[in-house]
């Protein structure tokens, strides 16, 4: 019994392995990226901060309390009694704002704050998007580093065919070193094919946000399958876009902007009331205080407000325009790249394979020689390695509509 404990935590180990190593897909990477991405984070702490500011904003103004003395003198300047020749004072202020000034920093606070969830929507957005992007791009790079692997495992077979037919004395030594030659230079183009797979594995975790970064992770996705893509709407696209939210929320914080810079034209009034003893008199006072309006008015500052006003407006309409443009490219992309899969390269594939096919029979009948059969197998491969960009680029054309549609999975 105990000689199996060992084994037992060998399995455990080995079960949890195999569990981290579950392979990822497209909506669970987009997921982990908006849970756990460090700048979803911190705009989380920004609209916190705007909160606090808002809470801030909405405070009404303190009373403000004053305590003093007149009249204090040295005990040698007699005849000197202490609190009967001294005059006392003591009473409070208040500051009245007018204008509904507490009101209008309470719209502003709040503006900003809407802005700060906005600005999080946007980052979400193009969060989702660069790792749509970051996943494809994976997805299609180790696609290319397996059609090089299977090109590999195939051409094996040709070459110890050769090498059987070299013994056998029924085929020159030249031919089976171009054979091998060939063989080698597949080789090294597939040792690139899997550097740049890694790249693009070690591209993916930091686009999700990763601090532990490995090599390469497996990944659960096809370039083959289906594809659903919003209907072409720009004014729904509009109403999506983080981008135009956020530049039409900009207008509304600079008008509100505007209104308070108008109340903080008008003066606020000072009010104080209190209690004096002088010479052993009680009495009350009271005064008011206040700005008089000659000078500053606030001008400069009500000024630039409506030039702000001005701005938000000209940066609405630009992000306005640049979504219906980004719409329209993406969606003349993506019936390109789907024309593309739907016809020209299926054709393309068979032929090619069907290329090779032959070939090969030939060339074991001795109908051809090996440079026929080389380069049949070359364009077979390149035939597969196109085929595999070009369904990359083709969910990658997805992947802008969805972005350029505000869609976030």
């Amino acid at each position: 019994m105990h000689g199996c404990w060992p084994l037992r935590i060998l399995a455990i180990f080995c079960s949890l392995s195999a569990f981290s190593q579950q392979p990822l897909t497209l909506s669970a990477a987009i997921r982990e990226a908006l849970e756990k991405h460090p700048l979803i984070a911190a705009a989380d702490g920004r609209i916190s901060t705007a909160q606090g500011l808002l809470e801030q904003a909405a405070l009404k103004r303190n009373p403000h309390l004053t305590i003093q003395l007149e009249n204090i003198r040295g005990g040698w300047q007699s005849p000197y009694r202490p609190f009967v020749d001294n005059d006392q004072f003591l009473y409070l202020s208040q500051t009245l704002e007018t204008a509904r000034k507490r009101e209008r920093r309470t719209e502003l606070a709040a503006a900003h704050k809407e802005l700060a969830g906005i600005a999080r929507d946007l980052l979400a957005q193009h969060i989702a998007a660069q790792v749509r992007d970051a996943f494809w791009t994976a997805l299609g790079a180790a696609r290319i580093a397996r059609v090089y692997n299977e090109a590999i495992a195939n051409f094996a077979q040709t070459v110890t065919y050769h090498e059987v037919r070299v013994r056998e004395g029924n085929m020159a030594e030249a031919d089976l070193i171009r054979i091998r030659l060939e063989m080698e230079r597949i080789r090294l183009a597939a040792s690139g094919a899997t550097l740049i797979a890694e790249r693009a594995s070690i591209n993916l975790q930091r686009e999700l946000g990763r601090t532990a970064i490995d090599g390469a992770i497996p990944l659960d996705g096809t370039l083959d399958g289906a594809s659903t893509v919003p209907a072409e709407n720009a004014d729904e696209a509009m109403n999506r876009r983080a981008e135009v939210r956020l530049a039409r929320q900009g207008v509304a914080a600079a008008s509100a902007n505007e209104q308070l810079q108008l109340a903080l034209a008008r003066p606020d009034v000072d009010l104080s009331a209190g209690y004096k003893r002088t010479n052993g008199y009680d009495g009350l006072l009271a005064y008011l205080n206040m700005d008089l309006p000659w000078r500053n008015r606030n001008q400069g500052n009500i000024a630039a407000a409506g030039a702000e006003i001005r701005v938000a407006r000209s940066n609405a309409a630009a992000a306005e325009a640049m979504v219906r443009a980004e719409v329209r490219a993406a969606y003349s992309a993506y019936r390109l790249r789907q024309a593309q899969i739907g016809t020209m390269l299926s054709a393309l594939g068979d032929h090619a394979r069907e290329t090779a096919r032959i070939a090969q029979g030939a060339y074991r009948e001795g109908g051809a020689d090996l440079l026929r059969l080389l380069d049949a197998e070359r364009v077979r491969l390149e035939t597969d390695l196109l085929r595999v960009q070009a369904l990359t680029e083709f969910r990658l054309s997805e992947s802008a509509v969805e972005s350029a549609m505000g869609v976030v999975p």
